[in-house]
């Protein structure tokens, strides 16, 4: 049972208490930690070794006084000493470790003074042992809770999907392949992440069972794996009584991620390392919202050799989600703030609970990148009014309850089974990093173990099901995402089926590209309810032909303006190069609900695009009255084009 903050803060007041005339490095360092690291239960010898030999650059030998691969690396003096001197020290150590071990955190402590700093963020803590309790959050890595800073081209989500694709294919090759291939993986995926970022407590239990308790021929393996499933699925009180006791230590996890019956898997000794590199790797800094569009490239080993899988960056989903919704959000809640009357604190309320009512669909949602960058944003957003309404940093009600936004807020459509399951599975992801965030916060512990609660990710075809039947259109809030891009010369017969079906334009319907389909059935889908929508798209719906197919349904028959358009630019979405396709954003709404109308202009193919206020926005994209379809046919496109 993981202690609460305040536990582990009267665990370290007392332990500063007894420490505070410690002064000799070599006679009490091992037992000043091994009760350390007891502050957040926490077995020292089950994570950290001391004493650890290393060999430095200039081939000189030295010894780490406590090392825990991966995680910290601690440089003790006695009291007194130099810690700036350590700080070098530590640095040669640092410099020499193996990069698959190279530590995020570095502790220099001279038992009455602490220098922690965070090699990622470069962040640094300095306090006496005195004020220890005061500054525990620090060391919420311990447990697996820390900051953390996720980055488009971060190798770290390029390497976790590598060793996902080694683990893929050498259960393929063994025979366990198909549907029961890839929810192991995406078991797989959990159970790792889980192991680093404290849903599995103590940090790397998952990696200790498979060390010790796995024969070195790997060929139980698939039997400890299949048994901690049925662990994970199973609530604590239900379990036998004379369960294992490693098995024991695991979480109730249930949201039917572990629900399903599947094969046990038989690895041999080559796939037993492989499975266990995986569990040294750090997983806390992979990104849910990168990592899922990799973890798919998995199961195509030519696209992974190719170190090209697709995703979509934060900043183009930033590009939707800004103006669909999260700029107004924010902007609203900076009114309320700013107020300076007795009502400013009961708006602030009710302004927090409004965010648990929102709702999102994206309906050709993949591996849930839209979903998870805007969960991700909301959830940000409520600290920000969590803070707020609590300056101290001090929640005066539980955490538990104060948390309003929760994944079952968020909706997808993917018609691929595996992607919606890695979209389930990131959403769950992004919820505990950023439960971890709150806690670290607010100093209290929020959990949401077991998983109470679940996005609803549809494996449908998005053009095909009616929305509805997933999230009925006057309970949605927002529409948005990037659908397919496929011109009309190259669709399917199927295809072409479908974009007939939802333009009802007659005949051959025209020449739309595939991704107006996703346009108008989302306008008949808002035209009974009151969300607004914003998609990506080919910039071939406002060029051309095209225009007077598409635009006439979406202004006429569904009663749309054009809320916000990012003009033409490049969307970059490659983990390795550029994809180089040429793209607009346009958002949606209901006619004459629009008080603000922005567009968004790349000019000379800049990156960063110029923002103007416009009137109306017309279906080329400018600011410019929206003519008759028929008085623009008889001018040249070219005159309406930037």
């Amino acid at each position: 049972m993981r202690l609460s903050w305040n536990e582990i803060r009267v665990r370290a007041k007392k332990f500063a208490e007894k420490w505070q005339n410690a002064h000799y490095e070599k006679g009490e360092t091992q037992t000043f930690y091994n009760e350390f690291f007891e502050i957040f239960g926490v077995e020292r010898r089950r994570v950290a070794r001391y004493e650890e030999l290393i060999k430095k650059l200039d081939n000189r030998h030295g010894f780490i006084d406590l090392f825990w691969p991966r995680v910290l690396l601690v440089e003790q003096k006695s009291a007194g000493r130099d810690l700036l001197k350590a700080g070098a020290q530590a640095g040669e150590y640092f410099d020499a470790i193996k990069n698959s071990e190279k530590p995020r955190h570095q502790l220099l402590c001279d038992f009455q003074n602490f220098e922690l700093l965070d090699r990622d963020t470069r962040e640094q803590a300095t306090f006496k042992l005195a004020d220890l309790h005061q500054n525990v959050e620090h060391f919420g890595f311990i447990l697996g809770i820390e900051k953390r800073t996720f980055k488009d081209q971060d190798p770290v989500n390029i390497k976790a999907s590598e060793l996902m694709g080694a683990i893929h294919d050498a259960l393929e090759e063994s025979g366990y392949a198909g549907h029961d291939l890839e929810r192991y993986l995406v078991r797989l995926v959990f159970i790792l992440f889980a192991d680093d970022t404290g849903i599995f407590e103590p940090r790397d239990i998952l990696l200790d069972l498979m060390e010790s308790r796995t024969s070195d021929d790997g060929s139980d393996i698939g039997l400890w794996l299949h048994r901690l499933f049925e662990v994970l699925n199973t609530p604590e009180d239900m379990r036998q009584r004379n369960l294992d006791d490693d098995l024991k230590k695991f979480p109730y996890v249930n949201g039917d991620l572990f629900a399903t019956h599947l094969p046990i898997a038989d690895f041999n000794s080559s796939m037993r390392e492989t499975f266990i590199e995986a569990c040294r790797f750090n997983w806390s800094s992979v990104s849910p919202a990168i990592f899922g569009s990799l973890f798919q490239s998995v199961m195509n080993a030519d696209e992974r050799r190719k170190k090209g899988a697709h995703y979509t960056t934060e900043k183009n989903i930033m590009k939707v989600i800004g103006p669909l919704f999260l700029d107004d959000l924010k902007a609203e809640f900076n009114r309320i703030n700013s107020r300076k009357d007795s009502r400013r604190k009961g708006e602030l309320e009710a302004f927090r609970r409004r965010l648990g009512t929102l709702t999102f669909l994206d309906p050709a949602c993949g591996c849930g990148n839209f979903l998870i960058i805007a969960y991700r944003e909301l959830r940000q957003l409520e600290m920000e009014v969590l803070r707020a309404l609590n300056p101290a940093g001090q929640l005066d009600i539980g955490i538990v309850t104060i948390s309003e936004i929760d994944v079952d807020q968020f909706y997808g459509i993917e018609f691929e089974e595996f992607p919606a399951r890695i979209a389930e599975v990131a959403m769950w992801m992004m919820d505990h990093i950023m439960n971890n965030r709150l806690s670290l916060e607010f100093g209290q512990t929020f959990i949401r173990i077991p998983l109470r609660k679940s996005p609803h990710i549809r494996h449908a075809d998005a053009l095909e099901f009616d929305w509805n039947n997933l999230l009925p259109a006057d309970k949605c809030s927002y529409v948005f995402g990037n659908p397919p891009f496929i011109g009309a010369k190259f669709q399917s017969e199927t295809q072409r089926r479908q974009v007939r079906a939802i333009a009802k334009l007659g005949g051959s319907g025209g020449t739309l590209d595939y991704v107006a389909a996703w346009f108008l059935k989302a306008g008949a889908y808002v035209r009974e309810g009151k969300g607004k929508i914003a998609f990506v798209s080919t910039n071939s719906i406002t060029q051309g032909e095209q225009v007077a197919q598409f635009w006439p349904l979406i202004l006429d028959r569904y009663k749309l303006e054009i809320a916000f358009a990012h003009r033409t630019f490049v969307w970059g979405s490659e983990a390795r190069g550029v994809a180089h396709v040429h793209v607009v954003i346009i958002g949606l709404t209901k006619a004459g609900t629009s008080t603000q109308k922005h567009i968004f202009d790349y000019k000379n193919g800049g990156a960063e695009p110029q923002q103007f206020s416009a009137t109306n926005i017309s279906p080329y994209l400018l600011d410019a009255p929206t003519l008759s379809f028929e008085a623009k046919l008889d001018r040249s496109p070219l005159q309406f084009h930037d």
